[in-house]
């Protein structure tokens, strides 16, 4: 470990590193995603598994690096027993960035790569945007209260397109990825929903609903992640500095309920208040567990 060495140093060799081994993955994927352009489904099916492979790679290594650089101490607990050849959806609290290269840290190789929701913005990141998109991640347009009185149509598109998205992974080991409260946790956020919750901002259950009816019964695990920086979330740079002393990711394996594959979460008030319940009780239990383990440092 470099850990001897001052923060800024770690996190200019970090960094460095973070971005030689994406550029150095990014070659190859930019190889496949132009064969995957070939329009026969079989062999799209198998780029596709091509580019799992790959970036599966440039995970490792960033793993390997940030291990090899900083002491941060990492408590993964729950992730015994889970499979690559699965199906899962996932579900976590965000707080920042990080909590990407955690949950990969955490279940990477333990689980099938994973898709997560995307802002349709974010297509445009260099390098990082079209991998997404050739990938099949789905990228989700989100619209403001503003823009939904001027256009009332639009509203449920954007649940539309993940259920969309969800159709394509059907009968492919896959974990999906929902970040249900839609952004990161501030403080500030927190006080204008007038969240209930002490760490968490209000969970949105639609996406999860529809994750759900898309995949079809058989994908019923869920994977309950919950993500505790002991001394605070802090930016991407701070991780590359090094500065978390300690991280905690906890998973519990859960089984999605019957009821969720039975109705319709738009168009049956009552199963959406009951979906809605649901979630908001693994949500106070994961902000007491949150609480806990932040009183236990």
């Amino acid at each position: 470990m470099l850990s001897f060495l001052p923060a800024p140093i770690l996190g200019v060799i970090c960094s460095t590193l973070f971005v030689v081994n994406l550029l150095f993955w990014a070659m190859p994927v930019y190889v496949v995603i132009v064969l995957k352009l070939v329009p026969i489904k079989p062999w799209q099916r198998w780029m596709t598994a091509i580019l799992h492979a790959l970036c599966e790679c440039w995970v490792w290594f960033n793993v390997a690096i940030e291990r090899s650089i900083h002491n941060t101490e990492w408590e993964i607990r729950g992730v015994e027993g889970l499979r690559r050849d699965a199906q899962y959806l996932m579900i976590s609290n965000h707080q920042s960035w990080n909590d990407i290269y955690v949950a990969m840290r955490a279940v990477g190789g333990k689980v099938p790569f994973f898709k997560f929701f995307i802002k349709q913005e974010l297509i445009w990141v260099p390098v990082l945007g079209l991998v997404w998109w050739a990938l099949d991640y789905p990228f989700m347009k989100r619209y403001s209260r503003e823009q939904l009185k001027k256009r009332p149509e639009l509203a449920g598109k954007d649940l539309e397109t993940a259920r969309k998205s969800c159709e394509k992974y059907i009968g492919v080991p896959v974990t999906v990825l929902n970040y249900l409260e839609g952004t990161r946790f501030t403080a500030q956020k927190a006080e204008r929903q007038n969240t209930p919750y002490k760490h968490l901002l209000k969970p949105k259950s639609g996406g999860l609903a529809f994750a759900a009816s898309a995949l079809g019964p058989q994908v019923n695990t869920l994977i309950d992640m919950t993500i505790v920086y002991t001394d605070g979330a802090k930016g991407f740079w701070d991780l590359m500095c090094g500065r978390h002393r300690k991280i905690v990711v906890d998973v519990k394996i859960r089984t999605v309920p019957a009821s969720w594959y039975a109705h319709n979460y738009q168009q049956e008030p009552e199963f959406r208040r009951e979906a809605q319940r649901w979630v908001a009780d693994l949500w106070t239990e994961k902000d007491a567990l949150i609480e806990r383990e932040l009183d236990a440092t």
